[in-house]
């Protein structure tokens, strides 16, 4: 049997490893468009702030180890265009070379990823804006950086945006962030992002807010950035505003994509064709409060889609169960997470829902160190159905929105949180954890 993966890193590689080690003479070729196989994208904001010293710390495995330990064919620099579902072939381009290729397969996998969304504005070419994606975008920006940049103008409030802002300040770099709606970490709802604002503004991050970049003045370095309503001197340039999947050179094939180019695959993580599969931040992710279909691309998601399509093609059955939306962010001194619906999902959904916010602490009051948490819940009006939840505070964020998630794959009430025998010593928590706290409020 002879399987193709188109993309090396998180979930094609995933699959790639699952086939190779549960049947050991199946016959692997994986194409990678660039040059660098499995890295943890997600680390290389630290690698320009100096906390991880090189990218080659986020690479797990070279192309070399998986040729030579796993006896994968695994290809780089071989950029796929076009996929024939009938003739079972794929083509494309060695793109150092010019040389074109066609390999054919019994068993395929898209796993091209996503690439990051470049506004057509005015003036901007790629020596005067950068953006994060891939270990060759980060060395580009640390060479840059290096050269004498002492102010960086961040286009975009999400989770790059973020935590590159963090990143750049730890450099002493001065940072000015720019965001089309009236708040940043849009992931959130307002009430719980003035919470980043503040910390934003604790570390003297500029915020600009409710205004549109339309321009961006400089030819070979950025000197200027100009939005609808006023132009910021800047040295640099990020573009942090959103990804689009890496699917265009499907469009041809019959393989059903949703609006947003990612491709529609079902618990199996197969595609709409026969014998084509597809995982990660270029397919779908089935959501489990929403109950459909949805695109949250994440580096955990990636890994387990990719391990359990691979799983799928040799035939060992197994379906991937879904996501609940959950993602956590370190920005300055606080973290902030969220799982489930956020408010306006639900309004979007049209969801009759009610919310609970409090005020906590990360442990017992009177044990030293105890800082501020910030919760907040969102459940079904009827039913008390936990829908989604909020979390931001310093410490103890991240082991309660990851039970929160797991209350959400169950489908618990806020009622079930209450009953829930969670952990206690003064050190680690109040005699009430602040979940339960939030869960009391709604029912008294």
């Amino acid at each position: 049997m002879k399987y193709v993966i188109i993309g090396g890193d998180a979930a094609g590689m995933s699959a790639a490893m699952q086939i190779t080690r549960k049947d050991p003479y199946a016959d692997i070729v994986t194409l990678e468009k660039g040059g660098i196989y499995s890295y943890g994208q997600c680390g290389l904001p630290y690698v320009i702030g100096g906390l991880i010293e090189s990218t080659d710390k986020l690479i797990a495995r070279s192309a070399e180890t998986f040729r030579e330990r796993y006896a994968i064919d695994a290809r780089v620099h071989h950029e796929v265009t076009k996929v024939d579902p009938v003739k079972k072939t794929v083509s494309g381009v060695q793109t150092l070379t010019g040389e074109s290729f066609s390999i054919d397969y019994d068993k395929l996998l898209i796993a091209t990823g996503a690439s990051p969304y470049m506004p057509s504005w005015k003036g901007i070419n790629k020596h005067n804006s950068y953006c994060l994606k891939t270990i060759p975008d980060a060395k580009r920006l640390q060479e840059v950086i290096e050269q004498g940049i002492r102010h960086v103008t961040i286009v975009g409030g999400g989770y790059i945006g973020l935590e590159m802002a963090e990143n750049l300040k730890r450099r002493n770099i001065k940072v000015r962030m720019i965001q089309r709606s009236d708040y940043v970490a849009n992931m959130f709802d307002k009430d719980m992002a003035m919470h980043i604002h503040e910390e934003a503004k604790k570390h003297d991050i500029e915020l600009i807010l409710n205004e549109n970049v339309t321009e961006v003045k400089g030819k070979d370095r950025a000197t200027a950035i100009v939005t609808d309503k006023n132009e910021y001197p800047t040295d640099l340039v990020l573009v942090s505003v959103g990804v689009r999947p890496n699917t265009g050179f499907l469009i041809d094939t019959g393989i059903e994509l949703k609006q947003n180019g990612a491709i529609l695959v079902n618990e199996y993580l197969e595609t709409s064709l026969e014998d084509i599969y597809a995982a990660g931040d270029c397919a779908t992710h089935y959501h489990i409060v929403k109950k459909q279909q949805d695109y949250i691309p994440l580096g955990t998601t990636a890994n387990k889609q990719g391990r359990l399509a691979g799983m799928n093609m040799i035939g060992k059955k197994r379906t991937f169960k879904g996501i609940t939306g959950t993602s956590i962010l370190q920005f300055m001194d606080v973290s902030a997470a969220i799982t489930g619906l956020s408010e306006k999902a639900a309004k979007e959904l049209e969801i009759p829902y009610q919310c609970v916010q409090i005020q906590s602490k990360d442990h017992a009051g009177y044990y030293p160190g105890a800082s501020p948490l910030h919760i907040k819940l969102i459940y079904q009006k009827e039913d008390f159905l936990l829908l989604g939840a909020q979390i931001i505070g310093e410490k103890g964020v991240d082991k309660r929105i990851d039970v929160l998630s797991t209350a959400l794959f169950h489908e618990m009430s806020i009622e079930d949180l209450e009953d829930l025998d969670l952990s206690y010593a003064p050190p680690f928590n109040g005699v009430w954890d602040p979940l339960q706290q939030a869960a009391r409020r709604v029912s008294n």
